[in-house]
């Protein structure tokens, strides 16, 4: 698809900074340039008509919707709107408020939590670009499993007695905005389109910059032997790596597809980024307003489990 483009870089390298590909710094400009454009081009093009799409699920039509939904059929529901709202989980987190306040069911609420942050339309955009759009249709049918899955365990746990007293004192949504024309909907999905590059383009340059440093300079050998998908323990250790960390998936991706070009398993890799996006500590944070720590460990360990199991499944199938 991006023959082109990879064409194009490879002029701009080699004429306009008169590198060579074949040197440690050649392929990391190159690398640089090229997903760089590449990633912008497609994640363009995702928000837009995700942000479109959105345009028809606001959060007070959500709620209606989900409270008319129940059994499991609730946490699909509420894991796929999970990709298609707000993308990070500090959106995620007032609109999940708002479901405790509607009265529907906690576990179903956390289908939605645990969905959001690691499945939409970014992450999704940036992962075909890198890998191609069998590993980005897998990696947001396993990021579904683990939402309905882990939502559907955590309500076992009658989790409803762990939360805060604040989540009970606010206004988890904003007012219903009236139907919107047409007109309107594109409007609102171009300028969304501004609005997440304009929040996101640092993490994603600076995680291209990460990439394109792995990807020249690393050695291959080492994290083949140690890091590859032959090696069920790398799972574990990227998710215990990623949890310390902050950043959106824009920012951890090029990271994961410049370590897989390394030899990392792709299981690992993905693991790492599931990690960073949905475990960890200043989202932490910032559920701590709303819950109490046992239902954080609850929740954790619950969505840790899964992480996992995706990874290594991953490693199994690609």
């Amino acid at each position: 698809m991006f023959n082109w483009l990879d064409n194009l870089m490879t002029l701009l390298v080699e004429n306009g900074f008169h590198l060579s590909r074949e040197t440690h710094v050649g392929e990391s400009v190159h690398f640089f340039f090229y997903d760089t454009v590449k990633i912008l081009i497609l994640l363009s093009v995702m928000i837009f008509l995700i942000s479109y799409l959105r345009t028809f699920f606001q959060p007070q039509k959500t709620k209606a919707l989900l409270e008319k939904i129940h059994g499991p059929k609730a946490h699909v529901a509420a894991s796929l709107m999970g990709i298609i709202t707000p993308f990070c989980s500090c959106s995620s987190v007032p609109i999940f408020i708002g479901f405790i306040e509607a009265g529907i069911p906690l576990g179903v609420t956390f289908s939605f939590l645990v969905t959001s942050p690691i499945v939409n339309e970014a992450a999704f955009a940036v992962l075909w670009a890198a890998f191609g759009w069998k590993v980005a249709f897998t990696y947001a049918g396993m990021g579904v499993v683990i939402g309905v899955v882990s939502g559907m365990i955590i309500g076992r746990f009658k989790p409803e007695g762990h939360l805060e007293e604040e989540v009970f004192n606010g206004e988890g949504f904003n007012k219903t905005k009236p139907d919107m024309t047409q007109k309107e909907r594109l409007a609102y999905a171009g300028e969304h389109v501004r609005e997440i590059i304009k929040k996101v383009w640092i993490y994603l340059l600076v995680g291209i910059a990460i990439g394109a440093a792995i990807h020249g300079w690393a050695p291959e050998e080492i994290l083949a032997k140690y890091a590859g998908s032959d090696n069920p323990l790398s799972v574990v250790i990227a998710v215990l790596c990623g949890v310390p960390l902050y950043a959106n998936a824009l920012g951890t991706i090029p990271i994961a597809e410049a370590l897989i070009g390394k030899g990392v398993g792709l299981g690992t890799a993905l693991a790492f980024m599931m990690a960073v996006t949905a475990l960890s500590v200043p989202e932490m944070v910032l559920l701590r307003k709303v819950m109490k720590p046992r239902l954080i460990a609850i929740f954790v360990a619950t969505a840790s489990i899964g992480i996992l199991i995706v990874g290594w499944m991953f490693n199994l199938l690609f």
